[in-house]
């Protein structure tokens, strides 16, 4: 199992990554830095790949889970309800293709604000 470190100016987080297709994507680009942009309790921002819809993709998923959205070929981090949420879940505004979860407290991600640089880094 692939891990990769998820860091900005006030934190990081840890994520612990599956195998599948776009995870492979993903690890080929990374080091990678990106602006972070939130929707509610979500944090997304672009990667430099292209990946297709995997037969297990998901629209709502646990808090924490590593996402791939492909309409807008990014990384997406839920961690409480988006703007399309029903009561508390974790919604993403389509569905993605899930890569694998953070490690600990994905409450971390609320201190992640629009425009902050994230370095995305294998460890």
């Amino acid at each position: 199992m692939a891990k990769i470190r998820i860091a900005w100016r006030s934190g990081e987080v840890i994520a612990d990554l599956r195998h599948c297709p776009t995870v492979t994507k993903v690890l080929a680009v990374l080091p990678c830095k990106a602006n972070a942009n939130t929707w509610g309790d979500e944090v997304y921002f672009s990667l430099p790949v292209a990946a297709q819809l995997e037969p297990d993709a998901e629209q709502v998923v646990d808090p924490g889970s590593v996402c791939f959205w492909v309409d807008g070929s990014a990384l997406a981090l839920p961690f409480g309800p988006t703007p399309v949420s029903k009561g508390r879940e974790c919604r993403l505004v389509t569905k993605c293709n899930l890569l694998g979860k953070i490690a600990g407290d994905p409450g971390k991600l609320k201190s992640v604000r629009d425009g902050d640089e994230i370095r995305v880094e294998t460890v």
